[in-house]
């Protein structure tokens, strides 16, 4: 009698211990919460010190500002005035442009990114690649192209500081913001940078109709808010979409998490052994 040799199974394959809080994505790239908080964190520290130590010469910052009016006369698009004046005689508009310049474009970028990485973790890499390309552009345009926002132009152009005159919860007068705000970090514009990709994020992603239009009205009330509260003009909102644009294809040559090859999931427990022959 003879006992056929019994076939060894191949030993379980070494796993890499992950920390606390890790999200592995489909092709095996590991991510944490609190290392992209970190992250987070850390790049906009630096990129405000940055944006905020190159403040710039005022009469530089004037001359192009009235280059850029020129410009967008020659284009047909110098409507910044005729919106401001129109906007300052409906108070509650004044009041909410206020709020959703001052405050939104951080609530929803932050929300955009929760959904990416909680909801969408493969595509969340690249799109969180994308923005900080597009804001570390802005640094740019802030430091060789100093720009005067239409609220500091000479009075006689006929702007108003809304952020200062009406009702929101800071202003470029007061506190410390007055202090350490670089005011002529207009072009391009990183609100509509953030709010772009903030549509372009969603948009794809989302399941109801009215919940994708809620996304792409979103830079449209963006470019709105920005130009009524006289903080940009309309050539800003077109530099931060550029911005964005040029962003998203260095992020797109070289992010690989979430993009490569998925990796099959393991089996949680091994085959039972063939039957031993007798």
């Amino acid at each position: 009698m003879s006992v056929a040799e019994v076939p060894q199974a191949d030993p379980p394959r070494l796993r890499r211990r992950n920390w606390r809080g890790a999200r592995k994505l489909s092709d095996g790239t590991v991510l944490y919460w609190w290392a992209e908080i970190t992250f987070i964190l850390v790049f906009y520290f630096v990129y405000s010190t940055i944006r905020n130590s190159n403040q710039g010469s005022p009469s530089i910052a004037r001359k192009h500002a009235y280059q850029l009016i020129e410009w967008q006369q020659a284009l047909g698009i110098n409507h910044e005035h005729a919106l401001h004046r129109w906007a300052l005689d409906i108070r509650p508009l004044i009041i909410a442009s206020n709020y959703f310049y001052g405050s939104l474009h951080f609530v929803v970028t932050s929300g955009v990114m929760i959904f990416l990485y909680r909801k969408f973790s493969d595509d969340y890499p690249l799109w969180r690649n994308a923005i900080a390309i597009a804001t570390a552009i802005a640094l740019i345009g802030f430091a060789f192209w100093p720009l005067m926002p239409p609220r500091l132009l000479p009075h006689h152009f006929g702007y108003i500081d809304t952020l200062d005159k009406f009702p929101t919860f800071w202003s470029f007068k007061r506190g410390a913001v007055n202090k350490i705000s670089n005011q002529y970090a207009a072009m391009p514009s990183v609100h509509c940078a953030w709010a772009l990709w903030c549509a372009c994020a969603l948009v794809p992603r989302l399941k109801h109709t009215w919940a994708k239009v809620l996304a792409m009205l979103y830079p449209v009330g963006t470019v709105t808010a920005i130009v009524l509260t006289a903080n940009h003009y309309f050539l800003d909102a077109v530099g931060g979409f550029i911005a964005l644009g040029i962003g998203f294809l260095i992020a797109r040559t070289f992010t690989r998490a979430g993009r490569g090859t998925p990796i099959p999931s393991e089996p949680t427990s091994l085959p039972p052994p063939d039957p031993v022959a007798v």
